[in-house]
């Protein structure tokens, strides 16, 4: 078979490894996605400030995911088989393994904020626009894992040892799972300066490239998922990042706005952009670099207001034409860090009219005033001006809003057709195929 039919004959698999569940998607060699499927994921330990789960419930949700997946559709043949896979999982969460890849410990989750210690001693010796600093980040837990079993033999995260539990080969990880570990993403390298934090370097990730093909599966575990014995294992990457791939954006300015319950910016740059008062740092993409901030304004305001078959109600309502020029700040509290570093900026909410309607597009419009302000924050910080803005998220669905905002950008704005992270990693599965039957 020749290398285009056996491309056209291949589909590629990605798995986001969620909070609360798991989630493939199945697409083919034209990125087309041909099945979905999610199965719940117990809840993790939380103890205060220590979030913890342990990992073998990762694992065991992605073979029971794949096991369903394969039945469900019934797609494996020698005329169409899943060729690669890669996993996403949460950023900065962090477990220790013996030689084997054994877990020593529970892992500790992306929103753990119990090593505080070690967050303090980081900052200490780090420099500033590293993205290991914080109690959150990978490096603080990793240090305290550590402490607990200094007869660790890898550090993983979340991502890497799922992966490496189907591949046997431990110590691989990627890019952007590593930046919070410390990774100097400009030099491709472990930085000295962690030398000084007593970690031996031998125990860190071999890091590679997102999309990169790191090995097939292991015979055994292809027979058990029903999965060729030639499917390629393929580097992933943070949940995040995979969100942003999916949504098929790949040149310089192409931005992603994120409308959750809060307010997510990303932009592709060809220069990385590093400035921690605001929270930014980049990521390696490809050839370029991915920057971005999060304001704590978004959907999370209007709920403090409003409740959603409220929101739907008044949305048709809306007049983009004419604004509502109350040049509001929406926030849910005080303090914000981007696109303004000010912790005591209060919230500017007032005055509120008498009409709910228009009270409510004066917060959409606020809202929209914060993207654009974060925009030209990333541009002063030297990202590009947006060429196109993709929309995520829950506000994505509102027509009404997206005339606002794009009135505001003066740029155009659109919904993105994908926005799942297990699409993103089938992505990445895909990439990392081509580029192995290419070399």
């Amino acid at each position: 078979m020749s290398p285009e039919a056996a491309l056209s004959a291949s589909l590629f698999l990605g798995i986001d490894i969620g909070t609360s569940g798991v989630r493939a998607s199945i697409i083919n060699s034209q990125g087309d996605e041909l099945f979905n499927h999610r199965i719940e994921l117990a809840s993790p330990e939380i103890n205060n400030s220590r979030i913890q789960q342990n990992p073998a419930i990762w694992k065991q949700s992605i073979l029971n995911l794949i096991k369903e997946l394969t039945d469900k559709v019934n797609i494996i043949s020698s005329y169409k088989y899943i060729a690669a896979l890669a996993i996403d999982g949460t950023s900065g969460t962090v477990l220790v393994c013996d030689e084997a890849g054994t877990p020593l410990a529970q892992a500790l989750m992306y929103n753990d904020q119990s090593c505080s210690k070690e967050a303090a001693q980081i900052a200490n010796i780090a420099p500033p626009d590293c993205g290991a600093h914080g109690a959150s980040a990978s490096l603080a837990k990793a240090l305290h894992l550590l402490k607990q079993h200094p007869e660790a033999h890898y550090i993983c995260h979340q991502a890497d040892w799922v992966a490496s539990t189907l591949t046997g080969q431990y110590g691989i990880s990627d890019e952007n799972n590593c930046l919070k570990l410390g990774y100097n993403s400009l030099e491709k390298s472990w930085p000295n300066w962690l030398n000084k934090l007593d970690i031996n370097q031998a125990i860190l990730p071999r890091v590679v490239k997102p999309g990169s093909a790191i090995a097939s599966i292991q015979p055994g575990v292809a027979n058990e998922l029903g999965l060729p014995k030639d499917c390629q294992i393929v580097a992933g990457t943070t949940d995040s990042i995979a969100a942003f791939i999916a949504t098929g954006a790949n040149q310089v300015g192409d931005a992603v706005t994120s409308l959750g319950s809060t307010l997510v910016l990303k932009i592709i740059s060809d220069r990385p952009v590093f400035a921690p008062e605001y929270g930014i740092y980049s990521h390696r993409l490809g050839k370029h670099w991915l920057a971005g901030g999060a304001s704590n304004s978004g959907g999370r305001v209007l709920k403090q207001y409003f409740n959603q078959p409220q929101l739907d109600a008044m949305t048709t309502s809306l007049n983009p034409e004419i604004s509502a020029g109350l040049n509001y700040y929406p926030l849910p509290t005080i303090g914000e860090r981007f696109p303004r570093n000010n912790p005591h900026l209060e919230p500017k909410m007032a005055p509120r009219p008498d009409d709910d309607i228009v009270f409510f597009q004066a917060i959409l419009e606020g809202i929209a005033n914060i993207e654009a302000e974060g925009y030209q924050r990333l541009a002063e910080l030297g990202a590009p001006a947006p060429r196109q803005v993709l929309t995520a998220g829950g506000g994505s669905r509102n027509p009404a809003w997206q005339k606002i905002r794009e009135q505001t950008l003066n740029t155009p704005v659109r919904i993105a057709d994908h926005t799942e992270a297990s699409y993103g990693s089938a992505l990445l599965a895909r990439q990392g195929y081509i580029n192995k039957e290419n070399r």
